[in-house]
């Protein structure tokens, strides 16, 4: 495959008609991301309560595929357990790494990054959103560990 073919019509779709969230006024953690390879950034913002994400928020700057896993993070994440939260990153590098399946339910549109799996490069932009959420996530859980030692 070329790597002209890697941007199919899905993604581009996706990435160019994803609404922006913004960033979150008052979250409990935010991290923030960059590709050394591309440059891609991408700052995030998350709210947990009782174990689930209550609130997200974002400010991206990527390319097309970084664009694409953001809008779906971004339109599928409220109200999603943490741990399956971590669990669906582990399965997205799973599939670039070409050792899983595409992930299903919700979050079946990340399939469309599939064919990321034969561009290594372009990896670290595909995954930019997966790990600054799980940064903020750590975060929020060391946070709370510190609190309930107090």
């Amino acid at each position: 495959m070329a790597l002209i073919e890697l941007y199919s019509d899905k993604i581009l779709d996706i990435a160019g008609n994803a609404s922006q969230p913004g960033r979150l006024a008052a979250p409990q953690a935010s991290a923030r991301k960059v590709s050394r390879v591309c440059g891609s950034l991408i700052e995030v913002d998350v709210v947990v309560t009782d174990g689930i994400i209550s609130a997200y928020g974002h400010e991206v700057s990527a390319c097309a595929l970084g664009q694409t896993s953001a809008a779906i993070v971004a339109r599928e994440i409220v109200g999603t357990p943490v741990e399956t939260f971590l669990a669906l990153s582990r399965q997205m590098r799973d599939m670039l790494k070409g050792e899983g399946e595409a992930p299903g339910g919700k979050w079946s549109d990340l399939g469309y990054l599939e064919a990321v799996r034969d561009f290594p490069a372009r990896h670290a932009s595909t995954l930019l959103v997966f790990e600054a959420v799980a940064d903020a996530l750590k975060k929020i859980d060391t946070d709370q560990r510190a609190a309930a030692e107090i």
